[in-house]
Protein backbone atom coordinates (compact mmCIF):
# COMPACT_ATOMS: atom_id res chain seq x y z
CA UNK A 1 0.00 0.00 0.00
CA UNK A 2 2.83 1.79 0.19
CA UNK A 3 2.86 2.94 -3.75
CA UNK A 4 -0.07 3.89 -2.93
CA UNK A 5 -1.07 6.24 -0.75
CA UNK A 6 1.47 6.30 1.78
CA UNK A 7 -0.09 8.44 4.10
CA UNK A 8 -3.55 6.77 3.55
CA UNK A 9 -3.21 3.28 4.25
CA UNK A 10 -0.73 3.65 7.42
CA UNK A 11 -0.11 5.64 10.42
CA UNK A 12 2.34 8.14 10.71
CA UNK A 13 4.40 9.27 13.63
CA UNK A 14 2.97 12.69 14.19
CA UNK A 15 6.22 14.83 14.27
CA UNK A 16 7.85 13.13 11.99
CA UNK A 17 5.64 12.42 9.34
CA UNK A 18 8.38 10.25 6.98
CA UNK A 19 8.20 7.70 9.99
CA UNK A 20 6.20 5.00 10.87
CA UNK A 21 4.08 4.58 13.88
CA UNK A 22 4.78 1.42 15.37
CA UNK A 23 1.93 -0.07 17.25
CA UNK A 24 1.95 -3.34 16.05
CA UNK A 25 5.67 -4.11 16.84
CA UNK A 26 6.26 -5.10 13.33
CA UNK A 27 7.40 -1.70 11.84
CA UNK A 28 4.62 -0.19 10.89
CA UNK A 29 0.43 0.02 11.69
CA UNK A 30 -2.28 0.25 9.40
CA UNK A 31 -4.77 3.16 9.86
CA UNK A 32 -7.36 1.18 10.38
CA UNK A 33 -9.66 4.18 11.35
CA UNK A 34 -8.99 5.86 7.69
CA UNK A 35 -11.98 6.19 5.69
CA UNK A 36 -10.43 4.18 2.86
CA UNK A 37 -8.80 1.76 5.13
CA UNK A 38 -12.28 0.90 7.12
CA UNK A 39 -13.93 0.05 3.68
CA UNK A 40 -10.74 -2.00 2.56
CA UNK A 41 -11.62 -4.16 5.91
CA UNK A 42 -15.29 -4.58 6.12
CA UNK A 43 -15.15 -5.69 2.48
CA UNK A 44 -12.35 -8.22 3.20
CA UNK A 45 -14.69 -9.42 6.51
CA UNK A 46 -17.67 -9.37 4.54
CA UNK A 47 -16.08 -11.39 1.36
CA UNK A 48 -14.65 -14.04 3.83
CA UNK A 49 -17.60 -14.66 5.61
CA UNK A 50 -20.26 -14.64 2.45
CA UNK A 51 -17.89 -16.20 0.10
CA UNK A 52 -15.71 -18.17 2.35
CA UNK A 53 -18.29 -18.77 4.83
CA UNK A 54 -16.08 -18.23 7.69
CA UNK A 55 -17.89 -17.77 10.89
CA UNK A 56 -16.12 -15.89 13.17
CA UNK A 57 -12.53 -13.71 13.57
CA UNK A 58 -9.49 -13.49 15.93
CA UNK A 59 -8.13 -10.05 15.45
CA UNK A 60 -4.22 -9.88 16.55
CA UNK A 61 -3.45 -6.43 18.88
CA UNK A 62 -7.05 -5.50 18.06
CA UNK A 63 -6.56 -2.52 20.10
CA UNK A 64 -4.65 -0.78 17.55
CA UNK A 65 -8.59 -0.53 16.01
CA UNK A 66 -9.18 1.85 18.79
CA UNK A 67 -6.65 4.67 17.70
CA UNK A 68 -7.13 7.13 15.65
CA UNK A 69 -5.34 8.46 12.70
CA UNK A 70 -2.87 10.41 14.76
CA UNK A 71 -2.81 7.15 16.76
CA UNK A 72 -4.82 8.34 19.97
CA UNK A 73 -7.25 6.17 21.85
CA UNK A 74 -10.63 6.89 20.95
CA UNK A 75 -13.86 6.03 22.82
CA UNK A 76 -15.88 5.00 19.89
CA UNK A 77 -13.48 4.45 17.06
CA UNK A 78 -15.37 4.45 13.46
CA UNK A 79 -13.70 0.93 12.24
CA UNK A 80 -14.54 -1.34 15.71
CA UNK A 81 -18.60 0.66 14.97
CA UNK A 82 -18.48 -0.39 11.83
CA UNK A 83 -17.71 -4.27 12.59
CA UNK A 84 -19.92 -4.43 15.24
CA UNK A 85 -23.26 -3.25 13.64
CA UNK A 86 -22.53 -4.54 9.90
CA UNK A 87 -25.36 -7.13 8.85
CA UNK A 88 -22.87 -9.08 7.09
CA UNK A 89 -21.13 -9.74 10.28
CA UNK A 90 -24.23 -9.94 12.69
CA UNK A 91 -23.65 -13.82 12.83
CA UNK A 92 -19.87 -14.10 13.31
CA UNK A 93 -17.52 -15.01 16.43
CA UNK A 94 -15.21 -11.78 16.84
CA UNK A 95 -12.47 -12.29 19.16
CA UNK A 96 -9.99 -9.40 20.30
CA UNK A 97 -6.22 -9.51 21.39
CA UNK A 98 -7.14 -6.65 23.87
CA UNK A 99 -3.85 -4.74 23.90
CA UNK A 100 -1.44 -3.51 21.01
CA UNK A 101 2.81 -3.82 21.11
CA UNK A 102 2.99 0.13 22.54
CA UNK A 103 1.47 -0.40 25.96
CA UNK A 104 -2.41 0.20 25.23
CA UNK A 105 -4.29 -2.52 27.34
CA UNK A 106 -8.27 -2.91 27.33
CA UNK A 107 -8.85 -6.26 28.70
CA UNK A 108 -12.38 -5.47 30.32
CA UNK A 109 -12.79 -2.24 28.39
CA UNK A 110 -12.87 -3.19 24.42
CA UNK A 111 -15.22 -1.84 22.51
CA UNK A 112 -18.95 -2.76 22.04
CA UNK A 113 -21.03 -6.02 22.92
CA UNK A 114 -20.44 -8.22 20.20
CA UNK A 115 -16.32 -8.69 20.80
CA UNK A 116 -15.91 -11.32 23.39
CA UNK A 117 -11.94 -10.88 24.98
CA UNK A 118 -8.54 -12.98 25.21
CA UNK A 119 -8.21 -12.97 28.64
CA UNK A 120 -4.64 -12.14 29.24
CA UNK A 121 -5.01 -11.91 32.53
CA UNK A 122 -6.30 -15.60 33.17
CA UNK A 123 -3.47 -16.73 31.63
CA UNK A 124 -0.77 -15.17 34.10
CA UNK A 125 -2.37 -15.58 37.07
CA UNK A 126 -3.45 -19.51 36.57
CA UNK A 127 1.00 -19.79 35.78
CA UNK A 128 1.73 -17.38 38.77
CA UNK A 129 -0.37 -19.59 41.04
CA UNK A 130 0.38 -23.16 40.07
CA UNK A 131 4.29 -21.65 39.55
CA UNK A 132 4.04 -21.06 43.50
CA UNK A 133 4.09 -17.39 43.22
CA UNK A 134 2.52 -15.44 46.35
CA UNK A 135 -0.14 -13.54 45.70
CA UNK A 136 -2.06 -15.29 43.34
CA UNK A 137 -5.01 -17.12 45.32
CA UNK A 138 -7.26 -14.79 45.25
CA UNK A 139 -6.65 -13.78 41.64
CA UNK A 140 -7.34 -18.09 41.03
CA UNK A 141 -10.55 -17.78 42.39
CA UNK A 142 -11.62 -14.73 40.85
CA UNK A 143 -10.40 -16.20 36.96
CA UNK A 144 -11.93 -19.84 37.54
CA UNK A 145 -15.10 -17.16 37.71
CA UNK A 146 -14.88 -16.03 34.25
CA UNK A 147 -13.26 -12.96 35.93
CA UNK A 148 -15.96 -10.87 37.41
CA UNK A 149 -13.55 -8.06 39.21
CA UNK A 150 -13.07 -7.76 35.53
CA UNK A 151 -16.19 -8.66 33.61
CA UNK A 152 -18.88 -8.78 36.58
CA UNK A 153 -20.13 -4.99 36.20
CA UNK A 154 -20.64 -4.98 32.92
CA UNK A 155 -23.92 -7.49 32.17
CA UNK A 156 -22.14 -9.59 30.26
CA UNK A 157 -21.79 -13.22 29.98
CA UNK A 158 -19.08 -15.22 31.11
CA UNK A 159 -18.46 -16.19 27.38
CA UNK A 160 -16.81 -12.93 27.28
CA UNK A 161 -14.00 -14.47 28.85
CA UNK A 162 -11.74 -16.22 26.27
CA UNK A 163 -9.60 -18.12 28.72
CA UNK A 164 -6.10 -19.60 28.16
CA UNK A 165 -3.08 -20.58 29.21
CA UNK A 166 -0.74 -21.02 25.79
CA UNK A 167 -1.44 -19.50 22.37
CA UNK A 168 0.42 -18.98 19.32
CA UNK A 169 2.70 -16.70 20.89
CA UNK A 170 5.18 -17.83 23.93
CA UNK A 171 6.03 -21.26 24.79
CA UNK A 172 3.71 -24.42 24.32
CA UNK A 173 2.68 -25.86 27.56
CA UNK A 174 5.36 -28.11 27.65
CA UNK A 175 8.36 -25.60 27.56
CA UNK A 176 6.20 -23.81 29.63
CA UNK A 177 6.95 -26.07 32.30
CA UNK A 178 10.34 -27.14 31.01
CA UNK A 179 12.22 -24.45 30.26
CA UNK A 180 12.87 -20.89 32.92
CA UNK A 181 14.05 -18.42 30.32
CA UNK A 182 13.94 -18.47 26.47
CA UNK A 183 16.46 -19.91 24.01
CA UNK A 184 15.63 -18.35 20.43
CA UNK A 185 18.94 -18.55 19.16
CA UNK A 186 17.79 -20.04 16.08
CA UNK A 187 16.14 -16.97 15.08
CA UNK A 188 19.52 -15.50 14.89
CA UNK A 189 18.56 -12.17 16.55
CA UNK A 190 21.22 -13.05 19.28
CA UNK A 191 17.89 -14.03 21.60
CA UNK A 192 16.56 -10.37 21.78
CA UNK A 193 13.35 -11.06 20.42
CA UNK A 194 10.82 -13.34 22.11
CA UNK A 195 9.29 -11.77 25.62
CA UNK A 196 11.03 -12.21 28.29
CA UNK A 197 7.62 -12.44 30.87
CA UNK A 198 6.72 -16.13 30.31
CA UNK A 199 5.75 -16.83 34.36
CA UNK A 200 7.62 -20.63 33.74
CA UNK A 201 9.16 -23.02 35.65
CA UNK A 202 10.77 -25.41 34.57
CA UNK A 203 10.12 -27.66 37.55
CA UNK A 204 14.38 -28.17 38.75
CA UNK A 205 16.26 -28.74 35.21
CA UNK A 206 16.24 -26.65 32.19
CA UNK A 207 15.24 -28.64 28.95
CA UNK A 208 14.54 -32.11 28.51
CA UNK A 209 15.46 -34.14 31.24
CA UNK A 210 15.33 -38.00 32.02
CA UNK A 211 14.73 -37.88 35.46
CA UNK A 212 11.03 -39.24 36.71
CA UNK A 213 10.41 -37.12 39.11
CA UNK A 214 10.65 -34.09 37.55
CA UNK A 215 8.79 -35.62 34.27
CA UNK A 216 6.13 -36.63 37.10
CA UNK A 217 5.96 -33.23 38.08
CA UNK A 218 5.67 -31.75 34.66
CA UNK A 219 3.10 -33.87 33.93
CA UNK A 220 1.08 -32.56 36.76
CA UNK A 221 1.41 -29.03 36.10
CA UNK A 222 -0.13 -29.61 32.47
CA UNK A 223 -2.61 -31.24 33.89
CA UNK A 224 -3.74 -28.48 36.62
CA UNK A 225 -3.06 -26.10 33.42
CA UNK A 226 -5.90 -28.09 31.87
CA UNK A 227 -8.43 -28.69 34.17
CA UNK A 228 -8.30 -25.42 35.27
CA UNK A 229 -8.79 -23.93 31.67
CA UNK A 230 -11.35 -26.13 30.60
CA UNK A 231 -13.40 -26.68 33.75
CA UNK A 232 -13.05 -22.39 34.43
CA UNK A 233 -16.54 -20.31 33.51
CA UNK A 234 -16.05 -18.83 30.39
CA UNK A 235 -14.59 -20.07 27.24
CA UNK A 236 -11.34 -21.96 26.95
CA UNK A 237 -8.97 -21.71 24.45
CA UNK A 238 -6.47 -24.33 23.21
CA UNK A 239 -3.71 -24.75 21.41
CA UNK A 240 -3.27 -27.57 19.21
CA UNK A 241 -0.18 -30.09 20.34
CA UNK A 242 -0.58 -29.22 23.75
CA UNK A 243 -1.96 -32.07 24.58
CA UNK A 244 0.66 -34.05 23.71
CA UNK A 245 3.75 -32.47 24.94
CA UNK A 246 4.56 -30.35 21.54
CA UNK A 247 7.82 -28.40 22.32
CA UNK A 248 9.72 -25.62 20.09
CA UNK A 249 12.71 -26.54 22.31
CA UNK A 250 12.31 -23.15 24.50
CA UNK A 251 12.00 -21.22 21.84
CA UNK A 252 9.40 -18.83 22.56
CA UNK A 253 8.63 -17.03 18.77
CA UNK A 254 9.49 -19.42 16.50
CA UNK A 255 7.56 -16.94 13.40
CA UNK A 256 10.86 -17.18 10.67
CA UNK A 257 11.06 -21.36 11.22
CA UNK A 258 9.57 -23.55 8.78
CA UNK A 259 11.18 -26.83 9.86
CA UNK A 260 10.88 -29.61 12.89
CA UNK A 261 11.03 -26.77 15.22
CA UNK A 262 7.41 -25.88 14.68
CA UNK A 263 6.14 -29.14 12.59
CA UNK A 264 3.92 -31.45 14.99
CA UNK A 265 6.15 -34.79 15.81
CA UNK A 266 2.88 -37.24 15.49
CA UNK A 267 4.77 -39.99 17.60
CA UNK A 268 4.23 -37.73 20.14
CA UNK A 269 0.46 -39.01 20.71
CA UNK A 270 1.94 -42.16 21.76
CA UNK A 271 4.62 -41.18 23.94
CA UNK A 272 1.89 -39.17 25.78
CA UNK A 273 -1.46 -40.94 25.17
CA UNK A 274 -1.94 -40.43 29.14
CA UNK A 275 -1.98 -36.97 29.10
CA UNK A 276 -4.27 -36.99 25.53
CA UNK A 277 -6.41 -39.06 27.09
CA UNK A 278 -6.44 -36.80 30.70
CA UNK A 279 -7.71 -33.63 28.11
CA UNK A 280 -10.12 -36.43 25.90
CA UNK A 281 -12.43 -36.35 29.36
CA UNK A 282 -12.00 -32.92 30.02
CA UNK A 283 -13.42 -31.87 27.30
CA UNK A 284 -16.22 -34.26 27.37
CA UNK A 285 -16.88 -33.59 31.04
CA UNK A 286 -16.97 -29.72 29.81
CA UNK A 287 -19.17 -30.34 27.07
CA UNK A 288 -21.77 -32.48 28.84
CA UNK A 289 -21.85 -30.41 32.19
CA UNK A 290 -23.91 -26.98 31.36
CA UNK A 291 -21.70 -24.83 33.69
CA UNK A 292 -22.98 -21.71 32.14
CA UNK A 293 -26.64 -20.89 31.73
CA UNK A 294 -27.47 -19.26 27.65
CA UNK A 295 -28.47 -15.77 28.13
CA UNK A 296 -27.39 -15.07 32.22
CA UNK A 297 -25.29 -12.63 32.65
CA UNK A 298 -21.98 -13.31 34.55
CA UNK A 299 -22.96 -11.56 37.66
CA UNK A 300 -26.65 -13.18 37.85
CA UNK A 301 -25.08 -16.58 37.57
CA UNK A 302 -23.08 -16.27 40.27
CA UNK A 303 -25.44 -15.12 42.38
CA UNK A 304 -27.85 -18.10 41.13
CA UNK A 305 -25.33 -20.35 41.82
CA UNK A 306 -23.27 -19.39 45.10
CA UNK A 307 -19.85 -20.76 45.36
CA UNK A 308 -18.61 -21.09 48.97
CA UNK A 309 -14.63 -20.11 49.31
CA UNK A 310 -12.91 -22.36 51.77
CA UNK A 311 -8.70 -23.31 52.36
CA UNK A 312 -7.43 -26.18 54.20
CA UNK A 313 -10.24 -25.59 56.82
CA UNK A 314 -14.01 -25.26 55.75
CA UNK A 315 -14.98 -21.28 55.37
CA UNK A 316 -11.80 -20.05 55.70
CA UNK A 317 -10.39 -19.24 52.48
CA UNK A 318 -6.70 -18.19 53.15
CA UNK A 319 -6.16 -15.15 50.99
CA UNK A 320 -2.82 -14.10 52.58
CA UNK A 321 0.08 -13.12 49.98
CA UNK A 322 2.06 -16.56 51.18
CA UNK A 323 -0.78 -18.97 50.44
CA UNK A 324 -0.89 -21.38 47.86
CA UNK A 325 -3.68 -23.44 48.18
CA UNK A 326 -7.69 -22.75 47.46
CA UNK A 327 -11.08 -24.91 47.47
CA UNK A 328 -14.53 -23.95 46.80
CA UNK A 329 -18.11 -25.83 46.39
CA UNK A 330 -20.71 -25.56 44.78
CA UNK A 331 -24.51 -27.17 43.81
CA UNK A 332 -24.62 -27.22 39.96
CA UNK A 333 -27.97 -28.92 38.80
CA UNK A 334 -28.06 -30.86 41.46
CA UNK A 335 -24.79 -32.47 41.53
CA UNK A 336 -22.32 -30.80 43.69
CA UNK A 337 -18.59 -29.91 42.60
CA UNK A 338 -15.75 -29.27 45.21
CA UNK A 339 -12.55 -28.12 43.99
CA UNK A 340 -9.22 -28.28 45.68
CA UNK A 341 -5.54 -26.59 44.37
CA UNK A 342 -2.41 -27.29 46.40
CA UNK A 343 0.37 -25.41 44.76
CA UNK A 344 2.41 -25.80 47.73
CA UNK A 345 5.67 -28.37 47.59
CA UNK A 346 4.06 -30.33 50.45
CA UNK A 347 1.04 -32.17 50.63
CA UNK A 348 -2.16 -30.44 51.92
CA UNK A 349 -5.48 -31.95 54.11
CA UNK A 350 -8.46 -29.84 53.14
CA UNK A 351 -12.03 -30.77 54.79
CA UNK A 352 -14.68 -31.44 53.21
CA UNK A 353 -17.87 -30.15 53.17
CA UNK A 354 -21.80 -31.54 53.82
CA UNK A 355 -23.73 -29.87 51.26
CA UNK A 356 -26.24 -26.75 51.60
CA UNK A 357 -29.28 -29.17 51.09
CA UNK A 358 -28.67 -31.05 54.09
CA UNK A 359 -28.87 -34.20 52.68
CA UNK A 360 -26.36 -36.70 52.47
CA UNK A 361 -24.08 -37.20 49.64
CA UNK A 362 -21.13 -39.32 48.99
CA UNK A 363 -17.89 -37.38 47.28
CA UNK A 364 -16.52 -39.27 44.16
CA UNK A 365 -13.10 -38.29 43.32
CA UNK A 366 -13.14 -37.38 39.63
CA UNK A 367 -10.39 -35.62 38.82
CA UNK A 368 -6.73 -35.83 40.93
CA UNK A 369 -3.21 -34.53 38.68
CA UNK A 370 -1.11 -36.00 41.07
CA UNK A 371 -2.45 -39.98 40.32
CA UNK A 372 -0.73 -41.35 36.90
CA UNK A 373 -2.81 -42.43 34.07
CA UNK A 374 -5.64 -43.62 33.67
CA UNK A 375 -6.36 -42.85 37.52
CA UNK A 376 -5.77 -39.35 37.27
CA UNK A 377 -9.24 -39.08 35.87
CA UNK A 378 -13.01 -41.63 36.52
CA UNK A 379 -16.24 -40.94 35.02
CA UNK A 380 -18.56 -39.55 37.95
CA UNK A 381 -20.47 -43.30 38.12
CA UNK A 382 -17.43 -45.24 38.53
CA UNK A 383 -14.83 -42.81 40.45
CA UNK A 384 -13.83 -43.94 43.88
CA UNK A 385 -15.90 -42.91 47.15
CA UNK A 386 -14.01 -40.53 49.37
CA UNK A 387 -13.92 -41.76 53.16
CA UNK A 388 -13.91 -39.70 55.80
CA UNK A 389 -13.94 -35.68 56.55
CA UNK A 390 -11.20 -34.51 54.75
CA UNK A 391 -8.49 -35.24 51.70
CA UNK A 392 -5.30 -35.19 51.25
CA UNK A 393 -3.94 -33.04 47.96
CA UNK A 394 -0.69 -33.93 46.88
CA UNK A 395 2.07 -31.28 45.95
CA UNK A 396 1.10 -29.48 43.25
CA UNK A 397 -2.07 -31.42 42.37
CA UNK A 398 -5.76 -30.50 41.66
CA UNK A 399 -8.38 -32.20 43.08
CA UNK A 400 -12.19 -32.49 42.32
CA UNK A 401 -15.09 -34.55 43.79
CA UNK A 402 -18.25 -34.35 42.84
CA UNK A 403 -20.97 -35.58 44.73
CA UNK A 404 -23.79 -38.23 44.16
CA UNK A 405 -26.92 -37.49 42.82
CA UNK A 406 -30.04 -36.79 45.48
CA UNK A 407 -32.29 -39.50 45.97
CA UNK A 408 -35.87 -38.68 44.68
Amino acid sequence: FKGLDNSTYYALEPRNRSRYANYSGTGNTLNANHAVVRRLILDSLRHWVTEMHVDGFRFDLASILSRNTVGEVVANPPVLWDIETDPALSGTKLIAEAWDASGLYQVGSFFGDHWKEWNGRFRDDVRGFFRGDEGHVEKLAARFLASPDIYGGQGREPEQSINFVTCHDGFTLNDLVSYDEKHNWANQEENRDGSDYNLSWNCGVEGPTDDPAIEELRNRQIKNFFTTNLLSLGVPMLVMGDEARRTQHGNNNPYCHDSELTWFDWSLLDKHAGLRRFVKELIHLRLSVAFEVPGLSLSALLHAVPVHWHGVKLNQPDLARHSRSLAFSADVFQYGWHFMFNAYSEPLTFQLPTLGDGQPRRWRRLIDTYRPSPHDFAHPDEAEIVIGSDHVVQPYSTVVLVAERVPR
